[in-house]
């Protein structure tokens, strides 16, 4: 399907993107065996492998996502037995760690990684820029300026007040 102009907004058009590449990552995993595992795991065993157990709140600012996010993946992990969750020394605090499971499985995944980066270097071939570095503008401005301020700032947004 061709990204043209169009009524799709950039929410729709950038879901869109990430469900076509996530969804191609996914049947490439179920190819090499790794049913269980989603594109979505991948950051948190990148994270565990360099860090060491880490406790959500950590992980997840690891991985620049929300707590809430972090956890519902952290649970799907701890479900599929890639995971392992113990209490820390706060009462509230989860501590998560790699499983001798997804351990076994670490050459499967790095290899699922190694190809993942070769083809996107190559897709970024393809481009008149860099994907990575046009997410990467993307994000910084949207922390120098929420998205939601710059609705707010709109026209649009002073008249419904």
């Amino acid at each position: 399907m061709a990204m043209t102009s169009g009524p799709e907004g950039l929410g729709t058009r950038m879901r869109h993107v990430l469900e076509v590449l996530d969804g191609d990552v996914a049947r490439f995993l179920a190819d090499i065996g790794l049913d269980d595992y989603r594109p979505r795991y991948s950051p948190v065993v990148r994270a565990l492998l360099a860090r060491g157990p880490l406790a959500i709140r950590d992980l997840a600012a690891e991985m620049r996502v929300t707590h809430s996010a972090a956890s519902q993946t952290v649970a799907q992990m701890d479900r599929a037995g890639l995971v392992r969750l113990e209490p820390g020394a706060d009462a509230r605090q989860r501590i998560v760690s790699l499983t001798a499971k997804a351990r076994d499985l670490l050459p499967l995944i790095e290899a699922e990684w190694t190809a993942t980066t070769e083809a996107t270097e190559a897709l970024e071939a393809e481009l008149p820029y860099s994907l990575r570095a046009l997410l990467d503008a993307i994000a910084e401005a949207l922390e120098r300026k929420p998205f939601r301020q710059r609705i707010e700032e709109t026209a649009a947004a002073r008249e419904l007040r």
